[in-house]
């Protein structure tokens, strides 16, 4: 399966979006599919930090643990599923727009499936998921600007 990748400009600072976008309390408020997403050591997301994030499908909610894998601020940022059939794989990168003052933010998402997952993953999620990071990041951007 090959990533999705989605860009979008934004008028904040990449200091800005970048805090916002790696912070696990606001993706339910971008993300369509996000029900709730808490960290599990309570600590500020750092490498190697975990967060459970809840999503929904349907009507069904699934919980799913991501792990931080690398956070250069303001720049780039990785998490990665850890466990489960279908686990994610998510790469942002923020590109600095006029001088600072706008940004680029790319998203590629990818899913890697275990068991059952490697049916699931391709069948639904991905589908479902392709259909639905144009909207998030629509909604980041209005999020963001306003």
């Amino acid at each position: 399966m090959s990533a999705i990748r989605e860009s979008i400009d934004i008028s904040r600072s990449p200091e800005d979006v970048f805090d916002y976008v790696t912070d696990p309390a606001h993706l339910p408020e971008w993300q369509d599919s996000a029900v709730s997403a808490r960290p599990l050591d309570g600590a500020p997301v750092h490498v190697g930090s975990k967060v459970v994030v809840t999503r929904r499908m349907g009507k069904r909610a699934f919980p799913m643990t991501m792990q931080v894998t690398e956070l250069d601020r303001p720049h780039t940022w990785h998490i990665r599923g850890v466990g489960g059939p279908v686990r994610g794989d998510v790469r942002g990168t923020i590109e600095s727009l006029d001088g600072g003052k706008r940004s680029r933010v790319t998203l590629d998402l990818d899913f890697e499936g275990h068991g059952i997952g490697k049916v699931i993953a391709p069948l639904v999620v991905k589908p479902y998921a392709r259909k639905e990071m144009p909207r998030n990041e629509e909604k980041l951007k209005h999020l963001l600007e306003n």
